[in-house]
């Protein structure tokens, strides 16, 4: 009997693998296919000639140099702000310190379309015109979030400690931080980064409020696929976001595969 429940986990597992999977091997499939506009299975034939296509096509390429800019800024702003914010949270101590942390949360909680909504509301308050700054501020709200858990994680684990004892040792506050709190905290926001870069590389549904007239990668690949051109080339366009993302989050997880650090927190 229990050999037999096994087997049945194991069955189970495995569909569930092949329902969250399948899909994007069919895109990997239709990559390769003879057809321009229809995607009939099994394909006609398989061809590599939609890779040079996909080169050649200058409306490509605009939008992926936008992408990795914004994925960049936003990664390099939620290094440096999600940091300092894990450090207030982690070491002091004051009344609301709970509600605030909830905060800080919440933008990653959030469906994204409530998020893209607000920050449009608010830009049109304040008047500020759409641009890749607007891009950023937006992919930032959930960029935080990622950097904050993973370094939070990881200070919540150092002893208080060593802190005392490198102030003991006549180190000042930068000494403390660059060779003490820095090292233990290397590898928690090198994975927060990655996460974070992955997350903003791909991001549709706030960049769609945020981006005006502007076109990031994932929204050309969305726009190509309500009025498709030529099919197999938004699959070739797909791999290289697969690939840009799968990576970052691939080195995430060998960081963190210890459960020290949590990171997507479901996003």
């Amino acid at each position: 009997m229990r050999s037999d429940a096994t087997w049945g986990l194991k069955l189970a597992a495995l569909g569930g693998l092949l329902f969250l999977h399948l899909p994007i091997l069919l895109i990997f499939l239709y990559a390769f296919t003879t057809e321009e506009r229809s995607y009939a299975f099994p394909p006609p034939g398989y061809t590599t000639q939609w890779f040079g296509v996909a080169w050649n096509r200058a409306d490509i390429w605009p939008p992926l140099w936008l992408s990795l800019r914004v994925a960049a800024i936003s990664t390099l702003m939620a290094m440096i702000l999600g940091t300092l914010a894990a450090a207030a949270m982690a070491r002091a101590r004051f009344f609301g310190r709970d509600q605030i942390s909830l905060l800080i949360l919440l933008p990653i909680a959030l469906p994204g379309v409530i998020t893209g909504m607000s920050l449009r509301s608010a830009f049109g308050i304040m008047d500020i015109p759409f641009s890749t700054w607007t891009i950023v501020l937006g992919h930032a709200t959930f960029c935080i979030v990622i950097v904050y858990n993973n370094a939070i994680a990881r200070m919540r684990r150092l002893s208080g400690g060593i802190m005392e004892a490198s102030a003991d040792l006549g180190a000042n506050s930068f000494q403390t931080f660059r060779h003490v709190l820095l090292p233990n905290l290397g590898s928690a926001l090198l994975a927060g980064g990655m996460l974070a870069f992955a997350l903003s590389f791909d991001e549709v549904i706030v960049t769609t409020f945020t981006a005006g007239q502007q076109s990031t990668l994932p929204i050309w690949m969305l726009n190509e696929l309500v009025r498709p051109r030529q099919r197999p080339v938004t699959n070739v366009v797909a791999i290289l976001v697969f690939a840009a993302t799968f990576v970052p989050i691939l080195i995430a997880y060998y960081l963190t595969r210890g459960g020290s650090e949590t990171a997507g927190m479901g996003k």
